[in-house]
């Protein structure tokens, strides 16, 4: 199954889609929520309304996480670009859940902000409350499906004025489009391929393959210092190819950044000041 949020910003309507179709889902919950998805979200589209969606903008297709957790450097090619050794276990920074937006939505600048910069990432919806598990393979139980996401992020906020920690270049506004689906996990197959583009030119093409840490092990190792809730999204790391690199500029207003990963659908968005 495939959920997204479609109508404009603060008023989306929940949909899912199943075979090419989509499907009404007001009649079956208000949004896609924590609650929505520990629920189960639904078995089937059996009597569910079709909906044209043709022309209609497309939100995130989660509201509102109740919290955005990011691990870095959490792939090999990406954390050698950075100049970093591999991490020996997962680096956990937080955005704010109010940088989601929908996956066209505008990316907008900070002021005075010269080096934001694009990250595709693999995120993981949480679907079951999470604690203390006792090994990685007990995540899969807890996973409502998988988004694509771009963790854009301002470098000068996030390491030269940082104060130690990462989130203050990570939680700018509009800083996390996603979407445009929620895929659940029966519909995913591993290894994904992850692909961006800033004015149609390559920038990030790489695997799921390349990640230091999976995804079992991440929502393991994270549930032994956090309560992860349904609803909450963690985004897993981005692949090399950033403008950090030092190979590419970073992003400035009329450009155009795109992102891709395979099942996951495609995301446009324009930078604006």
């Amino acid at each position: 199954m495939k959920y997204l949020r479609v109508g404009p910003a603060g008023h989306e309507r929940p949909i899912a889609e199943s075979g090419g179709r989509f499907y009404d889902l007001s009649a079956v919950t208000a949004d896609i929520t924590g609650a929505f998805l520990a629920a189960g979200g639904i078995a089937t589209v059996d009597g569910l309304p079709d909906i044209d969606i043709s022309g209609e903008r497309r939100g995130a297709p989660i509201a509102r996480p109740g919290v955005v957790l990011c691990v870095g450097q959490n792939y090999a090619a990406h954390a050698a670009e950075s100049g970093a050794q591999p991490p020996a276990e997962p680096i956990l920074f937080y955005k704010a859940p109010n940088t989601v937006i929908g996956p066209d939505d505008d990316i907008r600048l900070p002021r005075g902000s010269r080096r934001t910069d694009w990250e595709v990432e693999l995120g993981v919806v949480i679907g079951k409350t999470a604690r203390y598990l006792d090994s990685p393979a007990d995540a899969a139980g807890h996973i409502a499906g998988y988004v694509l996401s771009n963790d854009v992020s301002e470098r000068e906020y996030q390491l030269d004025r940082s104060g130690g920690q990462w989130s203050k270049g990570k939680s700018c506004e509009t800083f996390n489009p996603l979407g445009p689906w929620l895929v659940t996990p029966d519909e995913v197959g591993f290894p994904l391929r992850l692909r961006s583009w800033v004015n149609d030119a390559p920038r990030q093409d790489s695997s799921t393959a390349d990640m230091i840490f999976d995804v079992g092990y991440l929502i393991w190792h994270l549930s032994q210092f956090t309560v992860l809730e349904p609803g909450d999204l963690i985004n897993t790391g981005t692949p090399e190819g950033v403008a950090l690199s030092g190979r590419f500029p970073y992003l400035g207003a009329g450009d155009v950044v795109e992102m891709e990963i395979t099942g996951l659908g495609r995301q446009r968005s324009v930078v604006t000041e």
